[in-house]
């Protein structure tokens, strides 16, 4: 499991909350932003979730003790390695002897979750206040052109891209622009992208390999 993945997806979860766009996700931008052009877009929303990114692991350094995180991910990944195969090859003994410490297991599996969320606490309300006080003004509501189209997840809450319907439609910010990235849905993959590297070199990861 890809715990980066997951750490990063809550932390842009409120990207996606209506009460906080006023209407949906999808408005986040400006219909008169102050940077202006495609590229010029792509590459400044890019270096936001750079800096985010940076800020974010910097808060995760200085708050977390990563010997003890890895210390704790390691024993709860190997005993459910351990639980895995017993049930597979159906060794009731081990079970039964692996089930003694189930309690255990799961007071470290809580302590991990609560040192992954003590530094959120911190971060989100800074991020807040720049996804939507200053990003709505810096930026178009679209910023970035895909090939095809990335909307995976059925329903409307996670839509990356513009339908064909609302390229379609005069009133939507997607007017015209089949395909093209939302600005959260931009700074969302941008930041996947440089998450990984970001986490790394700042010693932040959750990769035990």
């Amino acid at each position: 499991m890809d715990f980066n993945f997951i750490l990063l997806f809550l932390d842009s979860i409120h990207l996606q909350l209506d009460f906080l766009t006023g209407g949906g996700s999808h408005t986040l931008g400006s219909d008169d932003p102050i940077i202006k052009g495609l590229i010029l877009g792509m590459f400044a929303v890019s270096g936001f979730g750079i800096v985010l990114n940076l800020f974010n692991a910097a808060v995760r350094k200085k708050m977390v003790d990563q010997v003890k995180l890895k210390r704790i991910m390691k024993e709860t990944r190997g005993w459910q390695k351990e639980r895995m195969a017993a049930m597979r090859a159906k060794d009731q003994a081990k079970m039964n002897e692996l089930g003694k410490k189930s309690a255990y297991m799961n007071k470290m599996s809580m302590e991990m979750m609560q040192m992954n969320m003590r530094p959120m606490l911190i971060t989100f309300v800074p991020l807040i206040l720049i996804f939507y006080l200053v990003l709505p003004q810096l930026f178009a509501y679209t910023v970035a052109l895909s090939p095809i189209p990335l909307n995976v997840i059925p329903g409307d809450f996670f839509q990356l891209t513009c339908t064909a319907t609302q390229a379609l439609e005069e009133d939507h910010v997607c007017f015209g622009k089949e395909n093209a990235l939302y600005l959260w849905a931009w700074y969302f993959l941008s930041s996947i992208s440089f998450s990984g590297i970001i986490m790394k070199l700042t010693k932040t990861s959750m990769d035990l390999s």
